[in-house]
């Protein structure tokens, strides 16, 4: 039975990796009609169910009830998920203002279902961020009548729902011209209840899991093996940027004048900021740097506006495709803006147009030409007089006070993720050759020496949780709200949230240190290499949801724990010696990993049924967290899997393991895309 157990829930997990690339090949609606609302993929969870209850019998679960618990909740999902499959019932209702309904359209068989109601839409509209064009959320007034006799209000809107017997309503579109709203409806009274009653057992059970005294968490945190320490990995090189010499004297604003600018406020990104910090996304943009020649962004921005015919010739629209740096016969990295034009002819669009213009999938060279006319657009807009827009002056929009200005401006001038990144990165490869050194030693350091030398790492990487906190704070206080809602943000929590855990265990287990270092600098080096998007907007509608904070928080919690033990079985690779004490402690940390993954991934679900009208659509995202959570529970299985008692095993297992952690948070944003993609 173990086996038969064990080669299903494999086939699972790989059936649905292909699953999402076939998705990204055919299309969402035919990974659905082939794979996920088949009657043979309910069947091979049905199967998966019914070997599990076998292997309770068989183990007698009940004398464990922690894991009966949770092994019970899985199924308790499980089961929810089958009544919503088989009876619920999910489609959309269009409604244009003054006009009322009593059907809706399944999505499944497009046929009308009667409603036990009539529905009526009175009105709908956007409410947008004060001031801004940034819609802060969407809302259909309707009205519901039973036989004209029973009569009731309400406002759908986003995240927030409207339930009227056992239907459920959600804002999902509307029409171009603001008289009609599209509203997606579920109707699942047991299903959801069920599966919700499931993710409540999941959280009961991991808990009690935890804190169990004669469960194996609480052993292995007195194991006596574990109270001696250990060691650590990896490492990086850290390249300089080229800076630009003063080639040719440019016409420009002076410093006093330029920084008298810096703290006008103006409307940016759809909110108040000073122009600072539009003038520093306005060289970033074009030149993939915060200054230029030495200026200030507000000098360059000046120029611009007043010598437009001098700096149409300067050198400074990063081009980083060589093939179109060819086209347009340039040489080095940047392009001058007259280069762009023949004349009145702009030489972009003839491009484009030469390559059959707007497709859904686009080579590299067509997405350089559309990140190239973004730049000019920029530059365009600036003439123009529409990037910078004053505050209205009939007191609309309310001014930031000038606390909030210094702190943005601080938070622009000092470039926290490049001077943390390459603070971290130097910190921990010396930590870590320190600990080699002073581990792998016949004779020892003297004990005065290593306590001096371990009390400055510990000093180091205090400062650098401190400084993470400053740089996080202000974005927070800058911002109005927590920075989890894009990649650049996530990345920032998770450098923070890998020095607060580097902090906490390091003298327990000293080689934390290093860990703490290494991960933080990497997680800071990406969002710096720009492959997230450091701006500060305003949330999307479906992203102002008090759920979005705790679900992202505890994913990348996680995944900081993932990274900790797969460098840890980094090292223990190479030090053979250690392979013991350290497949312990990843076993340890397996707990609150995969635990918080778990409820990550349970109140997403209940993110998703709020804002979307469905806890589970089998998106990429989805898929990938739940192959994540899968591969990850597999090592828990020590007893009745032997190979993971062998420290090599499950070493080489939680490094392999960490590329799922990698392709559900990269790879989907980046490869396959989904809803759920914005997050990078």
């Amino acid at each position: 039975m173990k086996r038969s157990i064990l080669f299903l829930y494999v086939a699972l997990v790989g059936l649905l990796a292909v699953a999402t690339f076939v998705e990204r090949a055919q299309g969402t609606d035919f990974v659905a009609r082939h794979v996920y609302h088949t009657g043979w993929f309910c069947c091979l969870w049905g199967l998966l169910a019914v070997l599990t209850i076998g292997i309770f019998a068989w183990a007698r679960l009940w004398r464990r009830m922690p894991l009966l618990l949770l092994h019970g909740s899985f199924l308790v999902i499980l089961i929810g998920a089958l009544i919503t499959f088989v009876w619920g019932r999910q489609g959309y209702v269009h409604l244009s203002e003054g006009q009322e309904t009593s059907h809706f359209v399944e999505h499944d068989s497009r046929r009308m279902v009667p409603l036990p109601f009539t529905l009526h839409l009175d009105s709908f509209r956007i409410a947008y961020y004060p001031g801004t064009e940034a819609p802060a959320d969407y809302i259909s007034y309707v009205r519901v009548s039973d036989g004209g006799i029973a009569e009731k209000s309400a406002a759908v809107s986003m995240n927030r729902i409207f339930v009227c017997d056992g239907y459920r309503f959600y804002q999902s579109s509307y029409d171009s011209d603001k008289k009609g709203s599209w509203l997606s409806v579920n109707h699942d009274p047991w299903g959801i209840g069920v599966t919700y009653a499931g993710y409540a057992l999941l959280g009961l059970s991991m808990v009690w899991m935890l804190l169990a005294r004669s469960g194996e968490f609480r052993r292995l945190l007195k194991h006596p093996i574990l109270r001696k320490g250990g060691l650590l990995m990896l490492f990086l090189w850290v390249a300089g940027m080229p800076v630009h010499g003063l080639e040719r004297r440019l016409p420009v604003l002076t410093l006093r004048q330029a920084d008298s600018l810096a703290s006008v406020q103006v409307l940016y990104h759809d909110r108040v900021t000073p122009l600072n910090t539009l003038a520093r996304d306005f060289v970033l943009k074009l030149t993939g740097k915060p200054t230029y020649k030495g200026l200030t962004p507000e000098q360059v921005i000046g120029g611009w506006l007043l010598h437009p015919e001098v700096w149409k010739d300067e050198p400074m629209i990063r081009v980083k495709h060589a093939g179109l740096r060819s086209r347009l016969g340039i040489e080095g990295d940047y392009a001058r803006l007259s280069d762009l034009f023949d004349g009145s002819e702009y030489r972009l669009q003839k491009f484009w147009d030469a390559l059959g213009g707007a497709k859904e999938k686009m080579s590299s060279l067509e997405k350089a030409i559309v990140e190239t006319d973004e730049k000019v657009g920029l530059i365009l807009m600036l003439q123009q007089g529409t990037l910078v827009k004053a505050l209205p002056e009939d007191g609309s929009v309310a001014p930031l006070s000038e606390t909030a200005v210094r702190a943005e401006l601080l938070y622009n001038r000092i470039p926290f993720s490049q001077l943390l990144f390459m603070f971290n990165l130097t910190l921990g490869v010396l930590a870590f050759a320190w600990l080699l050194y002073n581990g792998l030693r016949a004779v020892s350091v003297s004990r005065r020496g290593c306590r001096l030398v371990e009390r400055c790492f510990a000093y180091a990487l205090w400062a650098a949780l401190l400084f993470q906190s400053l740089g996080y704070g202000l974005r927070w206080y800058i911002g109005g709200r927590i920075p989890l809602s894009n990649g650049y943000e996530t990345m920032q929590f998770l450098a923070l949230s890998t020095l607060l855990l580097a902090c906490i265990f390091r003298r327990r287990f000293p080689f934390t240190l290093p860990f703490g270092f290494l991960l933080s600098g990497f997680a800071l080096l990406v969002s710096y290499l720009g492959q997230m998007n450091p701006q500060i907007t305003p949330l999307m509608p479906v992203l102002v949801s008090p759920w979005l904070s705790s679900h992202v928080s505890l994913i990348m919690m996680s995944y900081a724990l993932f990274a900790f033990m797969m460098l840890n079985g980094v090292l223990a690779l190479c030090v053979r010696r250690e392979s013991r004490r350290l497949m312990l402690l990843s076993r340890l940390l397996l707990y609150p990993a995969t635990f918080f993954l778990g409820a990550g991934i349970f109140l997403g679900a209940i993110w998703a049924n709020v804002s979307w009208g469905h806890y589970w659509s089998w998106d990429p995202k989805e898929v990938w967290a739940l192959i994540t959570f899968m591969v990850y529970a597999v090592a828990f299985h020590a007893r009745s899997l032997p190979w993971f008692r062998s420290p090599v095993f499950f070493h080489v297992y939680m490094i392999l393991s960490f590329l799922s952690v990698l392709m559900t948070y990269f790879g989907v944003n980046f490869v396959l895309g989904g809803m759920h993609s914005y997050a990078g």
